[in-house]
């Protein structure tokens, strides 16, 4: 279940930070800030993985 949920907030963080910097230096596509999902991205993304190292 823990695995699960790493690997699911890992793809989640993955994917917020791809919008996130796509959106600071590029095309903006959501009308959010993109610093929201970069940050959240980010959060995301290291809590996935530190789920994923702690299990393992």
């Amino acid at each position: 279940m823990i695995k699960g949920l790493g690997v699911i907030l890992t793809i989640a963080g993955m994917a917020g930070l791809i919008l996130g910097v796509l959106g600071i230096f590029g095309q903006n596509y959501f009308t959010l800030n993109p610093w929201a999902f970069a940050i959240l991205g980010l959060i995301f993304f290291s809590s996935g993985v530190g789920l994923l190292k702690r299990r393992q």
